[in-house]
């Protein structure tokens, strides 16, 4: 194990950041958290104080730019991931960003650009998470044919009954998330490690609660992203798929994705995979093997591709440029009514 310690500054410590990537970069050896810049001095200094951080910065200028920090976490909403992500990589630093990547794919882009440009500075986005556990199975079983010609992919994001009296979430608010909707650009993550990417994209959305009040003015705030989006995409495999994307479907049940073939089914839900051949009664759980079985070790991924140790693989800038390039198809058709095809025509 290398002796040199990589010292990360943490940018946005919110609930993802506290659970999963201060712990998991604190575990390892040789690491040390030693700065964070959260919204205001008083919740810095309160993460500072759970996780023994050394330093507090006022402003997310200062840490991106400090030469004691070597790697820029930034688990901010996604308005902030862009200029923290450009600042952090001019100054040396590797970047972890959070997903969803970017507020629209043009940020995105100039990300990649950026990284491209500094080849010997790790740039990476955390990682859809639902389906790490069974990824590789699914690519084994599709390689191996079990599912004959891939045909249909159904994607199923649920959420529950809409609330109606909840105030404005980041999720909800445009400024805060550009055009991410839900789930959707985290499942279409998934689904392009199984079978690839989208062609061209179809889409209709519908926001049913019209105005939320804003948490902090009080005053009541349009919501532009919607609650309910359906999905038309092709794939570049052959196959089409559909994306439903939904907080207003009480007891419609968990969410899932299923691949229909020419000769087989593979059902993804509640963490577990099933599948079916076409002369079997019905679709029973696939165990997973120990030797596929993938888990969350995206910390230890970051700074081992510092390290030189492993390349970055999940996930990619590239693969966080095709994602967002999807959720904005996805806002462009909402907004025209017409396909959008992929990869998009850059303005």
């Amino acid at each position: 194990m290398p002796s040199t310690t990589i010292r990360v500054g943490v940018v946005g410590a919110g609930g993802n950041t506290k659970a999963k990537h201060i712990p998991g970069l604190q575990a390892l050896e040789n690491v040390a958290i030693t700065g964070v810049c959260n919204r205001s001095r008083a919740s810095s200094q309160a993460v500072a104080s759970q996780f023994d951080i050394p330093r507090v910065f006022d402003d997310w200028q200062s840490l991106a730019t400090d030469p004691d920090i070597d790697a820029v976490v930034i688990g901010t909403w996604p308005y902030m991931h862009h200029p923290v992500t450009l600042a952090a990589l001019a100054a040396g630093k590797h970047v972890l960003c959070e997903a969803r990547m970017a507020m629209n794919a043009r940020e995105a882009r100039d990300m990649l650009q950026a990284a491209r440009h500094r080849p010997r500075q790790v740039a990476q986005v955390v990682p859809s998470p639902f389906s790490l556990g069974v990824d590789r199975t699914i690519q084994r079983l599709i390689a191996e044919g079990y599912l004959g010609d891939l045909l249909a992919v159904d994607v199923q994001d649920r959420g529950g009954f809409v609330d109606l009296e909840a105030p404005l979430s980041w999720r909800l608010d445009i400024q805060k998330s550009g055009m991410n909707v839900m789930m959707l650009g985290i499942w279409y993550e998934a689904v392009m490690r199984w079978v690839g990417e989208a062609t061209s994209v179809m889409a209709m959305g519908k926001t049913h609660v019209k105005q939320r009040p804003h948490p902090v003015a009080k005053r009541p705030q349009a919501i532009l992203i919607p609650e309910h989006v359906d999905v038309i995409a092709a794939l570049a495999c052959g196959a089409q798929a559909q994306f439903c994307s939904t907080r207003v479907a009480g007891h419609a049940g968990p969410s899932r994705a299923c691949l229909y073939g020419s000769e087989g089914t593979l059902r993804f839900e509640g963490g577990k995979l099933y599948g079916g051949r076409r002369d079997d009664a019905q679709l029973a759980e696939i165990e997973i093997p120990d030797s596929e079985r993938g888990k969350w070790r995206v910390e230890e991924e970051f700074i081992n591709a510092i390290r030189g140790l492993e390349p970055v693989r999940l996930t990619t800038f590239e693969d966080g440029v095709r994602y967002m390039e999807f959720t904005e198809a996805v806002f462009r058709s909402r907004q025209t009514g017409r396909a959008v095809p992929l990869p998009l025509t850059q303005p």
